[in-house]
């Protein structure tokens, strides 16, 4: 089995969608095998967005995703996981992604699109020893 990290987004736990975005990915047959809502600390989201480090958005993002819990997970399914995940959410860009996605049926603003999912296997495996070392 192959396991990817998803991030329910302040947003989107705010706005009550945890059952919602939990059960289209349990729909699409992903099981969740690890979860837990937090508040993020400054730093572990610095370490997380680290790639984005530098540009101009970087200080929103970072501000974001640690003003309020969000709903941390390890997916599991029987191969590239993630890139299901990744598929479910739809495109990054709320206002681009296609009506049966996440964020296609459910966001509206770019800065504020409800979830994150790891974009390889390598992004998976370093997310989830951020998030959950435990499991590592």
């Amino acid at each position: 089995m192959d396991r990817t990290f998803v991030i329910i987004k302040p947003d989107g736990v705010e706005r009550r969608l945890i059952g919602e975005i939990v059960g289209r990915l349990e729909r699409k047959q992903l099981s969740i095998v690890a979860s837990e809502m937090r508040q993020i600390e400054r730093s572990t989201a610095e370490t997380h967005y680290g790639e984005h480090a530098g540009k101009p958005f970087f200080g929103d993002l970072v501000d974001f995703i640690t003003r309020s819990p969000a709903l941390l997970l390890v997916v599991q399914g029987p191969g590239d996981t993630y890139k299901v995940v990744r598929t479910l959410m739809g495109a990054t860009n709320p206002k681009e992604a296609a009506p049966g996605t996440i964020r296609g049926d459910l966001a509206i603003e770019m800065t504020e699109n409800l979830i994150h999912g790891s974009d390889s296997p390598e992004s998976a495996a370093r997310e989830i020893a951020l998030f959950f070392p435990q499991l590592g």
